[in-house]
């Protein structure tokens, strides 16, 4: 298994980025408005961590594991298939990534697909 993205949403994005710098001496990049404005590090295997602030209101705090995967539209339907909802629907974010949403019971998963 892969893991392509490792999102973070936290009310007080500095205090965490702070934290996870300080306890592993990875530093991570300015925003990146693609991921709603997340601080990223990438992970020895090419994947990303990022730390953002709730984009609304009725945005919990979260820790969201996308999984990586070369076919984002099969992985997105056999879940439904299996059960889950569908939170958001495969989106492109140009020149980074495919992804989609979905919520297994309490669980919030998703999947990436890097456009390399």
């Amino acid at each position: 298994m892969r893991i392509g993205y490792l999102e973070i949403v936290t009310p007080d994005v500095q205090h965490v980025c702070r934290m996870i710098e300080k306890s592993t001496g990875e530093k991570f990049d300015k925003p990146n408005p693609l991921l709603g404005n997340a601080y990223t590090v990438s992970t020895p295997d090419g994947g990303l961590v990022g730390v953002r602030a709730p984009m609304h209101d009725a945005e919990e705090p979260v820790t969201r594991t996308y999984f990586r995967t070369d076919k984002i539209e099969d992985a997105t339907q056999a879940a439904i298939n299996d059960g889950a909802e569908l939170a958001h629907p495969v989106h492109e974010l140009p020149g980074l990534c495919k992804f989609s949403i979905v919520f297994q019971g309490k669980n919030q998963f998703g999947f990436w697909q890097s456009l390399d």
